[in-house]
């Protein structure tokens, strides 16, 4: 299958490569060629970029910060890697728009569903910041919701991984691999793959999730030209 509108999902700590925290240039670059090289077959790419390289709502459980305010921190840090990845973007020649479900004019547009569309019609890549703008959802919910908002055709997961497994590889040799699963089967098994909120959206929406190796070069291109990479949820 082909994919036409896509609504690629990243986590913060991918950003991070081998550091501890903060942003690597070079996983930065890898990420904005892999999405130049995805749009430039004509594929619409809305992205979603996670905070916890930066923030994450748990730490501030540790410092005394209460709930709400640790996920309004962490929104704001979503906002400074969609600005980053933004910039990257613009370097190479990629035409973007970066919107936020909280309003700061001056470094982002705010959130608007039809203006969002539109942008990705005229062949922009559309970054959605601050996740849906309240606390206690996740970036994966944020996902989920932008994606079904924009009729997305999938959501592309791009993670260390190569797909979705009977356990996590990293820890159990054994694990095995899952081309193509359904939901019920994801749920029936305990497989971890977005938080239940995320999940639950995307089966109600018929929404399918493709979880794929990001940092393989090329697997983005491939996926969106309708190869079969990674493992499919549906």
């Amino acid at each position: 299958m082909k994919y036409n509108r896509v609504l690629l999902k990243l986590s913060g700590e991918s950003l991070m490569g081998e550091d501890k925290y903060g942003i690597d240039p070079q996983r930065l670059s890898h990420y904005a060629h892999e999405i130049k090289s995805a749009a430039s077959i004509g594929t619409q790419i809305s992205v979603v970029i996670g905070g916890g390289n930066i923030f994450r709502g748990l730490q501030a459980e540790a410092t005394g910060i209460e709930k709400v305010q640790g996920d309004y921190m962490g929104m704001i840090a979503t906002l400074i890697n969609g600005m980053a990845l933004q910039s990257a973007l613009e370097q190479i020649g990629v035409q973007t728009r970066l919107m936020s479900a909280i309003e700061i004019r001056e470094v982002a547009e705010p959130y608007i569903r039809r203006r969002a569309i539109r942008h990705l019609e005229k062949g922009r890549v559309v970054i959605f910041g601050a996740g849906t703008g309240s606390p206690y959802f996740t970036t994966d919910s944020a996902a989920a919701l932008r994606a079904s908002e924009i009729d997305a055709d999938v959501i592309l997961k791009g993670t260390r991984v190569d797909g979705v497994y009977t356990a996590d590889p990293e820890h159990n040799p054994d694990a095995q691999r899952i081309d193509d699963i359904s939901f019920k089967q994801v749920i029936k098994l305990g497989l971890r793959i977005m938080d239940m909120t995320a999940f639950t959206l995307c089966e109600e929406n018929n929404l399918p999730i493709v979880i794929f190796d990001i940092n393989t070069p090329g697997n983005l291109r491939r996926i969106v030209d309708g190869e079969l990479v990674g493992s499919r949820i549906g």
